[in-house]
């Protein structure tokens, strides 16, 4: 950690030892990024994908199931389906074939071919890279762009709201919101433009092995020195 960290973290230890709270959000925010970057210091997302099309497409699958069972049903669906062309070309019903244990597949597949074909009619079958262009996909929010900017144009600032992001933000006292877009907006505010995005994909990780939606394993966490979280 470094020396401005160790020097933060010793006064909110001592602060909360005297009862007194002056630590404030924004430092907070940068205590997390450091305990997490310790923890886990590969920041990789745990979806499969070799390029900007199948990134969008996996993050879309994922809603509602879990990155293992997208990861299941990826490759033959990426086999069969090489870019944005082919996947304007099918129907939601052939594609339905291919996803069906993700869950909500009829959907999903009729977001995923109307999103292919306004690929090709406005971006000649790329992916474009601002939140706007991005969100105006169809199926496609704001969490699956934040996803795209970050991992694959490498865009500062990409904060990626999803259940364990939200969970464990709150739990760390950096807001009391429930709105995604509310929580996009505080979290840009506090943490640095270029850990944004891997310090997301670290919160997935420490919510699936500690901080929990079930239980949050206060003793065994990296940040219980300084979490709003009361044991």
């Amino acid at each position: 950690m470094q020396p401005f960290f160790v020097a933060l973290f010793a006064a909110s230890c001592y602060n909360r030892y005297k009862g007194v709270d002056t630590v404030t959000k924004k430092q907070i925010a940068l205590l997390a990024v450091e305990a997490l970057k310790t923890e886990y210091p590969d920041s990789i997302c745990s979806l499969e994908y070799s390029d900007p099309l199948q990134c969008l497409v996996a993050t879309r699958l994922s809603a509602q199931c879990t990155d293992a069972r997208v990861n299941m049903v990826t490759p033959a669906l990426f086999e069969r389906y090489t870019c944005a062309a082919d996947f304007a070309e099918s129907t939601p019903e052939e594609l339905a074939e291919y996803i069906k244990s993700c869950g909500l597949y009829k959907t999903k597949s009729k977001d995923i071919v109307a999103m292919a074909r306004v690929l090709c009619e406005r971006y000649d079958g790329e992916v474009p890279h601002t939140l706007d262009e991005l969100t105006a996909l169809p199926g496609i929010g704001r969490k699956t762009a934040n996803l795209v900017m970050g991992d694959i144009f490498g865009m500062p600032g990409a904060v990626v709201v999803d259940t364990h992001c939200i969970r464990i933000t709150r739990r760390l006292g950096l807001h009391a919101e429930t709105d995604q877009k509310k929580i996009e907006t505080i979290l840009r505010s506090l943490l640095p433009a270029d850990e944004s995005n891997d310090f997301c994909h670290r919160l997935v990780l420490h919510g699936r092995a500690v901080c929990t939606a079930r239980k949050a394993d206060c003793d065994n966490c990296c940040m219980n020195a300084f979490c709003r979280k009361k044991p």
